[in-house]
């Protein structure tokens, strides 16, 4: 297995680790990802209207959970830079 696939495997074993703790397991609602932000990242935005801000922009197609595919975009947009929230 190249590194590029076994980098997206450690991102979707991280995602099924939260994913669907309060719905569909394929998704992320914002509790999840806010859950998935402290225990990955060390932290999330420290207060509930960011938080809502920062869901809204990665809910690409505004179903109100987070599919894999927009997780991944939050992964790939700061690979290289700190959350400005941290």
């Amino acid at each position: 297995m190249t590194t590029i696939f076994e980098a997206i495997g450690i991102l979707r074993k991280v995602f099924d680790k939260f994913a669907g703790k309060e719905g569909d397991a394929k998704t992320l609602t914002k509790k999840e990802l806010t859950e998935l932000l402290k225990e990955q990242l060390g932290g999330a935005p420290p207060k509930q209207a960011e938080m809502d801000k920062f869901f809204k922009m990665l809910d690409d197609d505004g179903d109100g959970v987070v599919n894999f595919n927009e997780y991944v975009v939050l992964c790939a947009k700061n690979a290289n830079k700190d959350l400005t929230f941290l």
